[in-house]
């Protein structure tokens, strides 16, 4: 499954898209001018400015509000991106230094600040309340979803509830916020508007599981990610949930001692892969997120057919069947 399927209706939308991102970014700090390029650099598959131009293009066609949108949206995934690097102490993204560890925390926490406020400023300056409402709360959500996991992994407690909750504000909050500031741009409708966000925030929460399952699954060099990096870095996730709430108090206890141990679970990772595969963790997150996947396909049913809505099916394919 190849990403330029799904971007193809909107090629001409994303490309303009970046160009006035760049020139959103202008600034005449020579320092936060030299951090910026390089962020530029580090660009990904950019998901959710190409979930704004789907999202617009389903529900109208894209409009000079929704490159906006598209703009908003991307500040606000960058900014918490580089703080999210600090917070995890990250040296990497995406294949190149991350910005903390070239400029260090200091420099790194004050340009996410930077970020998140051009994003605020240039809603304010284009006088897009409803823009700045929707990604408000979707800063909001994701920092409770922050905090929420640092909690449960302290006292590794965390449920599958608690995990949904987690995945659902850190991850599938922005992915549902794109999608329906892209339907918000060009319609009134809240109906057309709801199926977007709806379809977005199921999308986010077969996205991470399907990420989660690739720590125990993926292949390094597809993924970038080395194999049990989340266990070492103790991050508990749905198949290791699972396969502990189907482990008897011994199993149950002797592998919470291995998370319990910075040291352990850099000397017995695999093990705990291999416990999770023995207890169905890994078919049980796959079947979660199968159902969240069909979940975002029904939420745009009633959407209007065309190349639009197609790509969007072919997302979800895309995010089921994602090798890294």
């Amino acid at each position: 499954m190849n990403l330029q399927e799904v971007v193809f209706p909107v090629t001409e939308e994303l490309n303009a898209f970046r160009q006035k991102y760049k020139t959103a970014l202008n600034t005449d700090n020579s320092l936060v001018d030299k951090v910026v390029r390089y962020i530029l650099k580090q660009q990904g598959k950019q998901i959710r400015p190409l979930l704004v131009m789907l999202g617009a293009k389903v529900c109208g066609g894209v409009q000079e509000k929704s490159y906006r949108a598209a703009i908003m949206v991307e500040l606000l995934h960058s900014a918490t991106l580089i703080h999210d690097d600090v917070v995890d102490g990250a040296e990497m993204r995406r294949g190149l230094l991350s910005i903390n560890a070239l400029w260090k925390n200091k420099i790194s926490v004050l340009i996410g600040d930077y970020m998140l406020s051009k994003g605020l400023l240039f809603s304010l300056d284009n006088k897009d309340y409803l823009f700045l409402h929707m990604v408000s709360d979707a800063v909001r959500r994701m920092s409770e979803g922050e905090i929420l996991q640092i909690q449960k992994t302290r006292s590794l407690d965390i449920t599958e509830a608690d995990y949904l909750r987690v995945i659902s504000d850190k991850t599938a909050s922005l992915l549902a916020t794109a999608s329906a500031m892209g339907a918000a741009s060009t319609t009134d409708d809240e109906e057309k508007i709801e199926a977007l966000k709806s379809y977005g925030e199921y999308l986010g929460l077969a996205f991470q599981i399907r990420d989660d399952l690739l720590d125990y699954t993926g292949d390094s060099k597809k993924t970038g990610k080395q194999l049990g990096i989340d266990i070492k870095d103790k991050k508990i996730t749905l198949p290791l949930i699972y396969a502990l709430r189907n482990a008897d108090r011994a199993e149950q206890k002797m592998i919470k001692s291995i998370l319990k141990s910075s040291k352990k679970r850099t000397m017995r990772s695999r093990e705990v892969i291999a416990f999770v595969k023995e207890k169905g963790g890994l078919d049980y997150a796959a079947e979660v997120a199968e159902g969240f996947a069909d979940k975002s396909l029904a939420a745009i049913e009633s959407v209007e057919e065309g190349d639009a809505k197609r790509s969007l099916r072919l997302l979800v394919d895309f995010v089921m069947k994602r090798q890294n």
